[in-house]
């Protein structure tokens, strides 16, 4: 594979990782607040950390990439 494919490859997975978390973290929210579940709130930042963190492994692989294009 190519580093472009594999630059794809990695965009598509954070891209899906980040969506579901942010449906996972908005949910939460709003669960929390509508039922008055406070265990909640630690999910939605679980989810958050989660989808930061793949934005984070994402940027990450481009340092991983070759020098001198």
């Amino acid at each position: 594979m190519t580093e472009v494919e594999i630059t794809k490859r990695r965009f598509k997975i954070m891209a899906g990782v980040s969506a579901v978390s942010v449906l996972v973290a908005i949910a939460a929210i709003v669960c929390a607040f509508r039922f008055s579940q406070s265990w909640l709130l630690i999910v939605f930042a679980l989810a958050l950390l989660v989808g930061f963190g793949a934005q984070i492994w994402f940027i990450a692989g481009f340092r991983s990439a070759k020098k001198g294009v």
